[in-house]
């Protein structure tokens, strides 16, 4: 059986109607000086939980707050090159970035050394258009854009 991920994507509409998202650049020493294909949406593995519950929790984890927001959006599964399966879900929101404080792992870091560190799971958020996020983000999280863009113009938040 894959392995299986939960993912919370937050977006927003700015005053003239365009559409950003919230994304996530990812900690640790080996996306440390990577920008492209380095950012996330915040997710995390789950097993036996709701996709849901748990998408909400991996939120809470890498962001720092929970999701505070209205009507939840299921964007539907997505498979990664690596096999593992991500279920996404998305919500209007709004986070200010400066209340960003993201959870720690540990890590033998320089591999090989003896030495555990500890490092942020995510080491900064950040708004942008889906454009741009679609440079950014791991390439398996790509069609999720896609999918978020094409859920909001067939419910009449977004133009076409």
């Amino acid at each position: 059986m894959p392995r299986k991920s939960a993912a919370f994507l937050l977006y927003r509409l700015t005053g003239d109607r365009r559409l950003e998202v919230l994304i996530a650049h990812m900690g640790g020493p080996f996306w440390a000086r990577k920008n492209e294909r380095a950012w996330s949406i915040p997710k995390g593995e789950y097993t036996d939980e709701d996709p849901l519950l748990a998408a909400r929790r991996e939120f809470a984890e890498e962001v720092g707050e929970p999701v505070l927001t209205g009507e939840t959006v299921d964007l539907g599964s997505f498979r990664q090159s690596s096999g593992k399966v991500i279920t996404t879900f998305a919500a209007e929101g709004d986070f200010d970035p400066a209340r960003f404080e993201s959870n720690t792992f540990q890590m033998e870091w320089p591999k090989g050394s003896g030495r555990v560190r500890e490092f942020p799971e995510v080491d900064r958020v950040e708004w942008t258009d889906p454009d741009r996020a679609a440079e950014l983000l791991v390439k398996g999280q790509v069609p999720i854009l896609a999918r978020l863009r094409e859920t909001l113009v067939a419910r009449g938040v977004l133009d076409a």
